[in-house]
């Protein structure tokens, strides 16, 4: 089988930095040879920590996780790295949701907190191996369209891959869009990866439709069922890993199934059942090597 006939798939271990419990999951994944990309988040509280992590294993592939929304507000409060104007609320936080920032922002604030935020980690000695966006703020599905296009020129003067998606596929196709926008998305990034150089997956494969169940044994169930189906090219799905140290408890409702996602990157059924199905786990400086060989 050629490389270009094979499944390749980054899981990206989104929101490090965000904590100590997130930093921590993170680097032990990567220690343990379980993880091969992960990206951080500079305005959070747990940024220094995994930059400096991040800095000493350049072995290891961190990228920057452009944060331009802060979802959960009093449980876990930051604002943003240049002070925009446009970028924060009254209480000096960044906004909660994707369509509040949409809404508020200023496009050259936006731009100019996303450089801040890759230079942050460039002058602490960090070679970021790509750039991704938490909870898609820059991808302009709220009606600012420019940002994507802005954003993908950004990486491509900084040298970086972007987690977008150039292929079409019909079950990722989120519910409340119509599937003839999500292919004219999917259209425009690939022509903008080819007109700024930048190298970016095939496919998004969206882990929200991973369903939890009630167990971690019903999820790794639906972690494996989901994830050895997808198609043959380049792949890229994210988790949100995390110690259950209790810092993650009083953050988000969501802690669990965190802790769970930091288990199943060791556990042995699913770490044999990529194997079994010819799904190769890569990282994105693996993506980029590809891209080069022309997959």
């Amino acid at each position: 089988m050629s490389k270009a006939q094979r499944k390749y798939l980054i899981i990206n271990a989104d929101d490090c930095g965000m904590c100590h419990s997130a930093n921590a999951a993170v680097f032990e994944l990567f220690e343990g040879g379980y993880l091969k990309s992960s990206t951080i988040m500079t305005p959070c509280p747990g940024a220094e920590e995994a930059v400096a992590y991040a800095a000493r294993h350049p072995e290891f592939a961190f990228g920057v996780h452009l944060t331009h929304t802060n979802e959960w507000r009093d449980k876990w409060p930051w604002g943003s790295l240049t002070g925009g104007r446009t970028l924060e609320n009254e209480e000096g936080r960044m906004w909660p949701e994707s369509e509040d920032f949409e809404k508020h922002c200023d496009e050259d604030e936006a731009m100019a907190e996303s450089k801040a935020q890759i230079e942050f980690c460039e002058s602490r000695g960090m070679k970021p191996s790509h750039v991704d966006s938490h909870m898609g703020a820059v991808y302009g599905l709220n009606g600012r369209y420019l940002l994507l296009p802005k954003t993908i020129k950004l990486c491509g003067q900084k040298g970086y891959p972007f987690r977008m998606f150039s292929k079409p596929l019909a079950s990722q196709c989120p519910p409340e869009a119509p599937m003839g926008l999500f292919k004219f998305m999917c259209r425009v990034s690939g022509a903008l990866s080819k007109l700024y150089k930048v190298p970016m997956p095939d496919y998004l494969i969206f882990p929200e439709q991973i369903e939890t169940g009630e167990t971690y044994e019903e999820f790794k169930r639906n972690f494996i069922e989901y994830l050895i189906r997808i198609p043959y090219g380049i792949s890229e799905t994210y988790i949100h890993p995390a110690l259950d140290l209790g810092e993650t408890r009083n953050i988000t409702g969501t802690w669990q199934r965190r802790y769970w996602e930091y288990l199943i990157l060791k556990d042995p059924e699913v770490i044999a059942a990529f194997k079994t199905h010819g799904v190769h786990l890569i990282s994105y400086r693996d993506l980029v090597k590809l891209r080069n060989a022309g997959v």
